[in-house]
């Protein structure tokens, strides 16, 4: 309050710990379409004293797990106490509803090298997947090595793995030309060649 920092916290980093909760509780299940979560009006607050540059991106850990993500924020509407994410998100930090989630700003270099993995090669099946990857990802601020995203097209979902991101292990995508490479799905198998046998 009034803009006054606590002993010992760095100048210009917001650091909170909520409750989280599926975006759904709210009813914005969009925003399972994306990395975009929902804070509280007082870390709006909190982040205009600080300072923090835009746009705001977020390392965001589970308080048991200590498994990190990263992430931008839509609106600040959310009740005292809480955050509410993509429940894709909640599932990578393995956290369940009501689980105690901690939110500190950070600064991400631009990517410019990613590499995905579908899990189903059905995804391959689609008409154009990097057209799908590439209007799916707008609704991303950042993508971090290790996290699995969520890909909605024509009523079915498809999974993605973060293979890898350049430069370092998590990169803002935010108005950046970035490098799209693909590993093969995870149910991928290599192709049989008939054995041709010799009659003579």
């Amino acid at each position: 309050m009034w803009g006054v920092q606590p002993m010992g916290a760095p100048r210009g980093r917001f650091e909170a710990t909520y409750r989280c909760y599926p975006v759904s509780f709210i009813d914005k299940t969009h925003l399972e379409n994306g990395d975009k979560v929902i804070l509280p009006p007082s870390a709006l607050d909190r982040l205009a004293s600080l300072m923090i540059d835009y746009p705001m991106l977020f390392q965001v850990e589970s308080a048991k797990e200590k498994k990190t993500t990263h992430c931008g924020v839509l609106e600040f509407v959310a009740d005292e106490g809480h955050a509410y994410m993509p429940y894709w998100m909640m599932q990578n930090l393995l956290l369940r509803e009501g689980d105690i989630v901690r939110f500190r700003s950070i600064s991400l270099p631009k990517g410019t090298y990613v590499k995905l993995r579908p899990h189903t090669s059905d995804f391959l099946d689609i008409s154009n997947p990097k057209a799908v990857l590439e209007m799916t990802l707008r609704s991303y601020s950042c993508l971090t090595k290790g996290d699995v995203v969520l890909v909605s097209y024509n009523n079915k979902r498809y999974f993605i793995d973060i293979v890898e991101v350049q430069p370092g292990d998590a990169v803002t995508i935010i108005e950046t030309d970035c490098e799209v490479d693909f590993a093969p799905p995870l149910d991928y198998k290599e192709p049989v060649v008939p054995q041709v046998t010799n009659t003579q």
